[in-house]
C-alpha cells in the first residue's frame, strides 16, 4: 500500500529551515513506524530554488504537474521570498487547487501569509512567525490571529510560529498519523522538544526581556523563573539585589523594560501555562505552586496576560490532547 504523500512548497528566497525541518521530521517518524513517508518538494517551474540563505534546495516535481487527489498533506513553507510569492497569482492559485484535494494543510512561518492570500485562512484562527503577526492581521481581517502560540489547528488547516517551529508542527502531524510514542522517538532521535504544546509561547518571559548585559540581573531573571512560589515582593527582590525598594524599581525597568510586579506576573503566568498544558493538577494547588494567592488571583492574571481563563486554556492547549 502506497504511503500518503506529503508535498511541500518551496519558492525563491524560502527559508531552507521550513523545509528540511518538518521534512526531517515526517521522514524520520516514517522510519521509525516502519511506514516510510512519500515526501515530495514542489516549486513553482520544477526546478531548484535558492533559499534566502543561499542554499540551492532542489525539486521534486512543478506545483502544477501534482494532482491534488494524489497529496495527502500540502504544507507551505515560508521565508523572506514570500513577500514576493504572495503577488504570485498563478503559485497562490496553484496552493488553492493542492490544498482543495489535500485532508489537511499546514504553513510554516510567514508560510501563513500564502494561505491566507489563498483564502485558506478566512474564518480560522492562525499564527505565524511573531513579526508579521500584525501584518497577517491588518492585511486579512478574515483571520483571528494569535501571535502567542507556536502553533495552531483549525479544523484541516494548521499555521506555525516561526522558522523550528515548523518542527513542532510536524511533530504534531507525525504524532496524529503514527501515535504519541513514535513522535517521542522522532524528537528524541532529532534531539528536539518533545512535542511542545501549540499553545506554548513563541517566547519565554526570559527570552522577550533578556536585554540586560549585567549577569547579576541575568541571575536573578534566572532565579526568579525557577522559584516563581516564593516571595517575589519588591522588598525581597530589592534585599536580594542589595538595594533599597526605590534603586531595585528603577533598575528593574531600565535593564528588563518592565517593572518588577509586571515581569513577576508574567513568568507566573508562564509557568502556570506549562503546568496547565500538562496535566490535571487542580487550578488552587497550580496557582499556589506559581506564587499565586489562590485561583482567582490566577484567573485575572490569565485574563489580562493570555485573554482566556485557566480551564479554558487547559481545554485548548491539554499536551495529552490529541491533535484532530
Amino acid at each position: 500500500m502506497a504511503a500518503p504523500v506529503t508535498a511541500i512548497v518551496a519558492f525563491e528566497g524560502v527559508q531552507a529551515l521550513d523545509v528540511t525541518g518538518p521534512w526531517e521530521v515526517i521522514h524520520t517518524a516514517g522510519l521509525i513506524a516502519e511506514r516510510p513517508a512519500d515526501l515530495r518538494l514542489l516549486t513553482p517551474d520544477g526546478r531548484p530554488v535558492c533559499s534566502e540563505s543561499g542554499l540551492s534546495v532542489g525539486a521534486d516535481a512543478a506545483i502544477d504537474d501534482v494532482d491534488p487527489s494524489e497529496i495527502d498533506t500540502l504544507i507551505v513553507a515560508g521565508g523572506i521570498g514570500t513577500r514576493a510569492a504572495v503577488r504570485d497569482e498563478a503559485l497562490i492559485g496553484s496552493i488553492s487547487r493542492l490544498a482543495d484535494g489535500a485532508r489537511r494543510t499546514a504553513g510554516v512561518c510567514t508560510g501563513a501569509l500564502l494561505l491566507a492570500e489563498a483564502g485558506l485562512l478566512d474564518g480560522r484562527r492562525a499564527t505565524t512567525h511573531w513579526g508579521f503577526c500584525e501584518q497577517l492581521a491588518r492585511h486579512y481581517p478574515a483571520i483571528t490571529v494569535e501571535p502567542d502560540p507556536i502553533f495552531i489547528r483549525d479544523g484541516d488547516v494548521l499555521t506555525s510560529a516561526g522558522v523550528t517551529a515548523g518542527m513542532d508542527l510536524a511533530l504534531a502531524l507525525a504524532e496524529e498519523d503514527h501515535g504519541s510514542e513514535v513522535a517521542l522517538q522522532t524528537a528524541r532521535m532529532l534531539v528536539v522538544y518533545a512535542r511542545r504544546p501549540g499553545g506554548q509561547s513563541q517566547f519565554s518571559v526570559q527570552l522577550a526581556h533578556q536585554a540586560t548585559e549585567k549577569e547579576a540581573w541575568r541571575d536573578l531573571q534566572a532565579w526568579i523563573a525557577e522559584h516563581p512560589d516564593a516571595d517575589l515582593s519588591v522588598g525581597a527582590l530589592a534585599g536580594r539585589m542589595h538595594l533599597s525598594e526605590r534603586q531595585l524599581s528603577r533598575v528593574f525597568r531600565r535593564e528588563l523594560g518592565a517593572t518588577p510586579a509586571d515581569y513577576v506576573e508574567q513568568v507566573r503566568v508562564e509557568r502556570a501555562r506549562h503546568l496547565l498544558e500538562g496535566g490535571d493538577t487542580p487550578l488552587e494547588q497550580v496557582a499556589r505552586g506559581c506564587g499565586f494567592a489562590g485561583a482567582e488571583v490566577m484567573r485575572r492574571a490569565f485574563q489580562r496576560r493570555v485573554r482566556t481563563s485557566p480551564s479554558e486554556y487547559r481545554k485548548r492547549f491539554r499536551m495529552e490532547e490529541p491533535c484532530r
